[in-house]
C-alpha cells in the first residue's frame, strides 16, 4: 500500500509540473502576441507623410521666416542672424512646418526658398518599428541640409528701390497660414529686417515710424492682414542713422495688434547697417 501511494504521489507531481509548464507557455505566447500587437498599433499610428514630409492630416504647427534682402547687412549682423535662424529651426518640432521667404523689392512677391516639415531625425525613430538610419538620412537630405544652405547664404542683400515689408507679410499669411489644415494650430512669423517700410503707399523715410501717419495713408487698408492666432517676432537690423528708428517697436506692435495678431518680441541684432 505504501508503494502505491508513492507512485501516485510521483504521478501527481508530474501532472502539476505539466500544468505549470502549459500555463507558462500560454503566458509567454500571450505576452508575445501582446508585444506584437503593440508594435503593430504603434507603427499603424505613425502619420503618413506627403511630398513635403508633412502629415497628410496637416502639420502640427507652422513657422514662417521672412528674411529682408533689400539691403546688405554687416558681417557681425549676419553671424547674429545665423545664430537666431538656427534657434528657430531647432524649435520646429517633429511634423511642424517651416517656410523661409526672401523679401524682395517687388511688392507682394517674397521669394519662397524652403517649404517642408520636420520629419524627425534618427533619434526620434523607434528602432522596433522603423529604420533609424534611413530616417536620419531623410531628415538630413530633405530638411537639415536645405536649411543649412539658406543659413550660409543669408544676409547677402543688395540695395533695392523699395522695402515692402507689410506686403510680404500679407502674402505669407494669406498664402500659407490660412490653410484649413492649420486651423487651431500654433502659427509663428519671424521677420528679420530693419523694419523700415518703404513703398509708394507709405514710407518711413518720409513719415518716420508714426502710426498716426500710417493710419491716414493708403497703406492702412492696402496692407491689412489677418494675423488672427499668429505670434509675430522681429529680428531688427540696426542702422547707423537712428532717426527713422524712433518709436519703431511701438509702431510694429500697434500694426500687429490692429491686425489681431500677437506681438511676441523684438530683438535688435548685433552690428549696424
Amino acid at each position: 500500500m505504501a508503494a502505491r501511494r508513492k507512485r501516485r504521489s510521483r504521478r501527481g507531481g508530474r501532472s502539476v509540473g505539466a500544468i505549470v509548464g502549459i500555463v507558462v507557455l500560454i503566458v509567454a505566447i500571450a505576452g508575445a502576441l501582446g508585444g506584437y500587437s503593440m508594435l503593430w498599433f504603434k507603427a499603424k499610428a505613425a502619420p503618413t507623410l506627403d511630398a513635403d514630409l508633412c502629415p497628410e492630416s496637416g502639420p502640427t504647427s507652422a513657422t514662417a521666416v521672412l528674411l529682408d534682402v533689400t539691403d546688405p547687412i554687416s558681417d557681425i549682423t549676419k553671424l547674429d542672424l545665423k545664430s537666431e535662424f538656427q534657434r528657430i529651426v531647432a524649435g520646429v518640432e517633429q511634423h511642424g512646418l517651416i517656410e523661409v521667404y526672401l523679401l524682395t523689392d517687388v511688392e507682394g512677391k517674397p521669394q519662397r526658398t524652403f517649404h517642408g516639415c520636420n520629419p524627425g531625425d534618427g533619434d526620434s525613430a523607434d528602432p522596433w518599428t522603423s529604420n533609424p538610419k534611413k530616417i536620419q538620412q531623410r531628415w538630413d537630405q530633405a530638411f537639415n541640409q536645405p536649411l543649412k544652405r539658406i543659413e550660409e547664404e543669408m544676409g547677402n542683400g543688395t540695395a533695392s528701390k523699395q522695402s515692402p515689408i507689410m506686403a510680404g507679410i500679407q502674402r505669407i499669411v494669406i498664402g500659407s497660414f490660412t490653410d484649413a489644415k492649420l486651423d487651431g494650430k500654433p502659427k509663428r512669423l519671424v521677420v528679420a529686417s530693419d523694419m523700415l517700410e518703404f513703398t509708394s503707399a507709405f514710407s518711413m523715410y518720409k513719415s518716420g515710424a508714426d502710426i498716426k501717419a500710417f493710419e491716414g495713408s493708403p497703406a492702412r487698408d492696402k496692407f491689412r492682414t489677418p494675423l488672427d492666432g499668429v505670434d509675430v517676432s522681429l529680428l531688427l537690423f540696426q542702422r547707423e542713422n537712428s532717426a527713422p528708428l524712433k518709436n519703431l517697436p511701438e509702431f510694429w506692435a500697434a500694426w500687429v495688434v490692429s491686425n489681431h495678431g500677437n506681438f511676441s518680441s523684438i530683438e535688435r541684432l548685433t552690428g549696424t547697417m
